[in-house]
Protein backbone atom coordinates (compact mmCIF):
# COMPACT_ATOMS: atom_id res chain seq x y z
CA UNK A 1 0.00 0.00 0.00
CA UNK A 2 1.61 3.10 -0.76
CA UNK A 3 0.05 5.72 1.70
CA UNK A 4 1.77 8.69 -0.17
CA UNK A 5 -0.22 8.18 -3.11
CA UNK A 6 -3.50 7.38 -0.99
CA UNK A 7 -3.26 10.41 0.81
CA UNK A 8 -2.67 12.41 -2.61
CA UNK A 9 -5.70 10.66 -3.89
CA UNK A 10 -7.86 11.27 -0.78
CA UNK A 11 -6.53 15.07 -0.35
CA UNK A 12 -7.65 15.65 -4.10
CA UNK A 13 -11.13 13.85 -3.67
CA UNK A 14 -11.53 16.18 -0.96
CA UNK A 15 -10.54 19.45 -2.65
CA UNK A 16 -12.91 18.33 -5.93
CA UNK A 17 -15.75 18.06 -3.39
CA UNK A 18 -15.43 14.78 -2.19
CA UNK A 19 -15.93 12.53 0.63
CA UNK A 20 -13.06 10.08 1.79
CA UNK A 21 -13.01 7.50 4.74
CA UNK A 22 -10.91 8.91 7.35
CA UNK A 23 -9.30 6.58 10.71
CA UNK A 24 -8.51 8.71 13.79
CA UNK A 25 -7.81 7.20 16.46
CA UNK A 26 -11.26 7.76 18.33
CA UNK A 27 -13.54 6.23 15.30
CA UNK A 28 -13.33 6.33 11.53
CA UNK A 29 -14.68 9.19 10.12
CA UNK A 30 -16.71 10.21 6.56
CA UNK A 31 -14.48 13.29 5.81
CA UNK A 32 -15.07 16.75 3.53
CA UNK A 33 -14.08 20.00 2.82
CA UNK A 34 -15.39 22.75 5.82
CA UNK A 35 -15.88 25.20 4.01
CA UNK A 36 -18.09 23.49 0.96
CA UNK A 37 -21.70 23.29 1.78
CA UNK A 38 -22.39 20.83 -1.34
CA UNK A 39 -19.57 19.07 -0.13
CA UNK A 40 -21.19 18.83 3.41
CA UNK A 41 -24.46 18.19 2.02
CA UNK A 42 -23.12 14.83 0.74
CA UNK A 43 -21.63 14.08 4.10
CA UNK A 44 -25.44 14.66 5.96
CA UNK A 45 -27.06 12.82 3.31
CA UNK A 46 -24.83 9.77 3.36
CA UNK A 47 -25.35 9.30 6.66
CA UNK A 48 -28.90 10.14 6.85
CA UNK A 49 -27.66 12.78 9.74
CA UNK A 50 -30.29 15.25 10.78
CA UNK A 51 -29.12 18.81 9.38
CA UNK A 52 -29.57 20.20 12.88
CA UNK A 53 -26.57 18.41 14.42
CA UNK A 54 -23.58 20.04 14.28
CA UNK A 55 -20.43 18.27 12.64
CA UNK A 56 -17.01 18.79 14.20
CA UNK A 57 -13.94 20.91 12.52
CA UNK A 58 -10.78 18.22 12.14
CA UNK A 59 -7.73 20.89 11.84
CA UNK A 60 -4.25 19.92 11.32
CA UNK A 61 -2.69 22.32 14.46
CA UNK A 62 -3.52 24.75 17.01
CA UNK A 63 -2.40 27.05 14.12
CA UNK A 64 -5.21 26.55 12.17
CA UNK A 65 -8.02 26.25 14.81
CA UNK A 66 -6.85 29.78 15.92
CA UNK A 67 -7.94 30.92 12.39
CA UNK A 68 -11.33 29.62 11.97
CA UNK A 69 -12.30 29.70 15.99
CA UNK A 70 -11.83 32.39 19.08
CA UNK A 71 -9.75 30.88 21.51
CA UNK A 72 -9.86 31.87 25.28
CA UNK A 73 -7.00 31.02 28.01
CA UNK A 74 -9.00 27.97 29.27
CA UNK A 75 -8.85 26.95 25.34
CA UNK A 76 -5.24 27.45 24.91
CA UNK A 77 -4.63 25.35 28.02
CA UNK A 78 -6.60 22.74 27.09
CA UNK A 79 -5.28 22.39 23.48
CA UNK A 80 -1.86 22.46 24.66
CA UNK A 81 -2.91 19.27 27.21
CA UNK A 82 -4.98 17.03 24.70
CA UNK A 83 -3.93 18.06 21.44
CA UNK A 84 -3.49 16.28 19.28
CA UNK A 85 -5.86 14.07 20.35
CA UNK A 86 -9.11 13.55 21.38
CA UNK A 87 -10.48 16.40 22.54
CA UNK A 88 -13.11 19.01 20.99
CA UNK A 89 -14.00 22.17 21.71
CA UNK A 90 -17.18 24.44 21.39
CA UNK A 91 -15.92 27.79 20.52
CA UNK A 92 -17.22 31.10 18.91
CA UNK A 93 -16.75 31.02 15.44
CA UNK A 94 -13.96 33.09 14.00
CA UNK A 95 -13.85 32.25 10.59
CA UNK A 96 -17.63 31.54 8.88
CA UNK A 97 -16.16 30.59 5.30
CA UNK A 98 -14.25 28.25 6.61
CA UNK A 99 -16.63 26.05 8.17
CA UNK A 100 -19.60 26.66 6.55
CA UNK A 101 -23.32 27.13 8.21
CA UNK A 102 -24.43 23.93 7.43
CA UNK A 103 -21.58 22.20 8.98
CA UNK A 104 -21.90 24.44 11.94
CA UNK A 105 -26.22 23.56 11.82
CA UNK A 106 -26.65 27.56 11.85
CA UNK A 107 -24.81 28.31 14.99
CA UNK A 108 -22.73 30.93 16.20
CA UNK A 109 -20.30 28.82 17.53
CA UNK A 110 -17.88 25.68 15.85
CA UNK A 111 -16.91 22.28 17.23
CA UNK A 112 -12.30 21.75 16.90
CA UNK A 113 -10.42 19.24 17.43
CA UNK A 114 -6.80 17.90 15.74
CA UNK A 115 -6.79 14.51 15.86
CA UNK A 116 -4.11 12.22 16.53
CA UNK A 117 -4.38 9.61 13.96
CA UNK A 118 -1.13 9.90 11.77
CA UNK A 119 -2.90 9.20 8.87
CA UNK A 120 -5.41 11.74 9.40
CA UNK A 121 -2.66 14.13 10.61
CA UNK A 122 -1.23 13.32 6.76
CA UNK A 123 -4.70 13.77 5.02
CA UNK A 124 -5.14 17.62 6.66
CA UNK A 125 -1.33 18.76 6.04
CA UNK A 126 -2.31 17.92 2.54
CA UNK A 127 -5.24 19.53 2.24
CA UNK A 128 -4.48 22.60 4.00
CA UNK A 129 -7.85 23.26 5.78
CA UNK A 130 -10.05 22.44 7.79
CA UNK A 131 -12.42 19.13 7.62
CA UNK A 132 -15.70 17.56 9.13
CA UNK A 133 -15.54 13.96 9.78
CA UNK A 134 -18.29 12.61 11.88
CA UNK A 135 -17.96 8.94 12.89
CA UNK A 136 -18.32 6.79 9.14
CA UNK A 137 -21.81 5.45 10.16
CA UNK A 138 -25.62 5.85 9.17
CA UNK A 139 -26.49 8.38 11.65
CA UNK A 140 -27.62 6.70 15.25
CA UNK A 141 -26.24 3.42 14.03
CA UNK A 142 -22.90 2.79 16.22
CA UNK A 143 -19.91 4.39 15.55
CA UNK A 144 -17.20 1.97 13.19
CA UNK A 145 -14.13 1.87 14.80
CA UNK A 146 -12.51 -0.57 11.88
CA UNK A 147 -11.70 0.20 8.11
CA UNK A 148 -14.03 -2.76 7.02
CA UNK A 149 -17.39 -1.28 9.12
CA UNK A 150 -16.90 2.27 7.56
CA UNK A 151 -16.18 0.74 4.11
CA UNK A 152 -19.60 -1.21 4.73
CA UNK A 153 -21.73 1.74 6.06
CA UNK A 154 -20.63 4.99 4.11
CA UNK A 155 -18.03 3.40 1.81
CA UNK A 156 -20.29 3.65 -1.09
CA UNK A 157 -20.52 7.66 -1.17
CA UNK A 158 -16.30 7.98 -0.35
CA UNK A 159 -14.45 8.82 -3.47
CA UNK A 160 -11.32 7.28 -1.31
CA UNK A 161 -10.91 5.30 2.01
CA UNK A 162 -7.75 5.42 4.41
CA UNK A 163 -7.00 2.15 5.68
CA UNK A 164 -5.60 3.37 9.16
CA UNK A 165 -6.33 -0.53 10.82
CA UNK A 166 -8.54 -0.62 14.43
CA UNK A 167 -8.97 2.56 15.78
CA UNK A 168 -7.03 3.02 19.52
CA UNK A 169 -9.48 4.65 21.41
CA UNK A 170 -12.82 3.30 19.97
CA UNK A 171 -15.15 6.33 21.65
CA UNK A 172 -16.23 9.62 20.00
CA UNK A 173 -13.96 12.27 21.12
CA UNK A 174 -14.48 14.66 23.82
CA UNK A 175 -16.50 17.71 23.78
CA UNK A 176 -16.14 20.72 25.83
CA UNK A 177 -17.97 24.16 25.76
CA UNK A 178 -16.34 27.09 26.47
CA UNK A 179 -18.93 29.69 25.50
CA UNK A 180 -19.40 30.56 29.33
CA UNK A 181 -18.58 28.40 32.01
CA UNK A 182 -16.75 25.48 30.74
CA UNK A 183 -19.20 22.27 30.29
CA UNK A 184 -18.67 18.87 29.55
CA UNK A 185 -21.19 18.05 26.49
CA UNK A 186 -19.99 14.77 25.87
CA UNK A 187 -17.69 12.52 27.67
CA UNK A 188 -15.01 10.26 26.34
CA UNK A 189 -11.54 9.79 26.45
CA UNK A 190 -10.57 12.55 27.91
CA UNK A 191 -12.06 12.33 31.41
CA UNK A 192 -13.97 14.75 33.40
CA UNK A 193 -11.07 14.90 36.13
CA UNK A 194 -8.30 15.37 33.31
CA UNK A 195 -10.46 18.68 32.20
CA UNK A 196 -11.12 19.83 35.67
CA UNK A 197 -7.36 19.22 36.58
CA UNK A 198 -6.63 21.88 34.05
CA UNK A 199 -9.50 24.25 33.74
CA UNK A 200 -10.86 23.99 37.06
CA UNK A 201 -15.28 22.35 37.48
CA UNK A 202 -17.22 21.75 34.94
CA UNK A 203 -20.96 22.77 34.65
CA UNK A 204 -24.12 20.52 33.66
CA UNK A 205 -24.14 20.27 29.65
CA UNK A 206 -27.41 21.45 29.15
CA UNK A 207 -27.39 24.81 28.14
CA UNK A 208 -24.95 23.94 25.03
CA UNK A 209 -26.01 20.77 24.52
CA UNK A 210 -27.27 21.45 20.95
CA UNK A 211 -24.11 22.57 19.91
CA UNK A 212 -22.22 19.44 20.50
CA UNK A 213 -22.27 16.28 18.13
CA UNK A 214 -23.90 12.99 19.44
CA UNK A 215 -26.23 14.55 21.63
CA UNK A 216 -29.32 12.84 20.06
CA UNK A 217 -31.37 10.48 22.75
CA UNK A 218 -31.07 7.71 20.55
CA UNK A 219 -27.58 7.53 18.69
CA UNK A 220 -25.08 4.58 18.50
CA UNK A 221 -28.04 1.87 18.37
CA UNK A 222 -27.94 -1.70 16.70
CA UNK A 223 -30.94 -2.46 15.45
CA UNK A 224 -31.18 -4.88 18.33
CA UNK A 225 -33.09 -3.91 21.20
CA UNK A 226 -30.23 -3.24 24.32
CA UNK A 227 -30.60 -3.64 27.82
CA UNK A 228 -28.20 -2.16 30.11
CA UNK A 229 -26.58 -3.40 33.50
CA UNK A 230 -27.68 -6.70 33.09
CA UNK A 231 -26.43 -9.53 35.65
CA UNK A 232 -28.84 -12.78 34.28
CA UNK A 233 -28.97 -12.34 30.41
CA UNK A 234 -32.42 -14.26 28.82
CA UNK A 235 -31.54 -17.43 26.68
CA UNK A 236 -32.33 -15.67 23.41
CA UNK A 237 -30.43 -12.37 23.71
CA UNK A 238 -26.38 -11.73 22.83
CA UNK A 239 -24.55 -11.13 26.28
CA UNK A 240 -21.58 -8.42 26.53
CA UNK A 241 -19.66 -9.00 29.36
CA UNK A 242 -17.37 -6.96 31.30
CA UNK A 243 -14.91 -8.01 33.70
CA UNK A 244 -15.29 -11.78 35.83
CA UNK A 245 -18.96 -10.92 34.53
CA UNK A 246 -20.19 -12.49 30.99
CA UNK A 247 -16.67 -14.80 31.32
CA UNK A 248 -16.82 -17.51 28.86
CA UNK A 249 -18.83 -15.54 26.57
CA UNK A 250 -16.88 -14.21 23.30
CA UNK A 251 -17.81 -10.77 23.35
CA UNK A 252 -16.23 -9.97 26.81
CA UNK A 253 -15.45 -5.58 26.39
CA UNK A 254 -12.67 -6.00 28.83
CA UNK A 255 -11.84 -10.16 30.65
CA UNK A 256 -9.49 -7.76 33.25
CA UNK A 257 -11.86 -5.22 33.99
CA UNK A 258 -9.97 -2.50 32.23
CA UNK A 259 -12.14 0.46 30.81
CA UNK A 260 -10.02 1.51 27.76
CA UNK A 261 -10.22 -2.15 26.70
CA UNK A 262 -14.06 -1.76 26.95
CA UNK A 263 -13.97 1.45 24.87
CA UNK A 264 -11.80 0.17 22.19
CA UNK A 265 -13.91 -2.79 21.64
CA UNK A 266 -17.63 -0.99 22.55
CA UNK A 267 -18.82 -0.17 18.71
CA UNK A 268 -17.01 -3.00 17.55
CA UNK A 269 -18.90 -5.60 19.95
CA UNK A 270 -22.36 -3.79 19.74
CA UNK A 271 -21.97 -4.64 15.17
CA UNK A 272 -21.04 -8.51 16.37
CA UNK A 273 -23.94 -8.67 18.59
CA UNK A 274 -26.51 -7.33 15.93
CA UNK A 275 -25.36 -9.25 13.43
CA UNK A 276 -26.56 -12.57 15.54
CA UNK A 277 -29.80 -14.18 15.53
CA UNK A 278 -31.01 -13.50 18.93
CA UNK A 279 -33.32 -11.39 20.10
CA UNK A 280 -31.82 -8.66 21.86
CA UNK A 281 -28.28 -7.59 23.03
CA UNK A 282 -27.77 -7.51 26.96
CA UNK A 283 -24.95 -5.41 28.68
CA UNK A 284 -23.28 -6.28 31.71
CA UNK A 285 -22.42 -3.49 34.44
CA UNK A 286 -19.97 -0.80 33.70
CA UNK A 287 -18.53 1.24 36.60
CA UNK A 288 -19.48 5.22 35.62
CA UNK A 289 -16.06 6.58 36.73
CA UNK A 290 -13.23 7.75 34.75
CA UNK A 291 -13.60 6.41 31.00
CA UNK A 292 -16.66 4.46 32.23
CA UNK A 293 -18.60 8.00 31.87
CA UNK A 294 -18.56 8.09 28.34
CA UNK A 295 -18.95 4.36 27.64
CA UNK A 296 -22.37 4.26 29.77
CA UNK A 297 -23.12 7.82 27.87
CA UNK A 298 -23.08 5.74 24.61
CA UNK A 299 -24.67 2.98 25.73
CA UNK A 300 -27.01 4.72 27.19
CA UNK A 301 -28.34 6.46 24.00
CA UNK A 302 -27.90 2.99 22.49
CA UNK A 303 -30.62 1.64 24.40
CA UNK A 304 -32.72 4.77 23.13
CA UNK A 305 -32.07 6.73 26.60
CA UNK A 306 -30.29 9.09 28.77
CA UNK A 307 -30.22 10.06 32.33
Amino acid sequence: MDKAADIAKAAAALQHGGLVILPTETVYGLAADAGNARAVAAVYEAKGRPAFNPLIAHVADLATARRIAWFDDRAEQLAAAFWPGPMTLVLPIADETAVCDLARAGLDTVAVRAPAHPLAQALLAAFGGPLVAPSANRSGRPSPTTFADALDETGAAAAAALDGGPCVIGLESTVVSLLDAPRLLRPGAVTRAEIEAVIGPLMEAEADAKRSPGRLTRHYAPNLPLRLNVTEPRPDEVWLGFGAMGLPEPLNLSPVGDLAEAAAKLFAYLRAADRSTASGIAVAPIPDEGLGEAINDRLRRAAGFVG
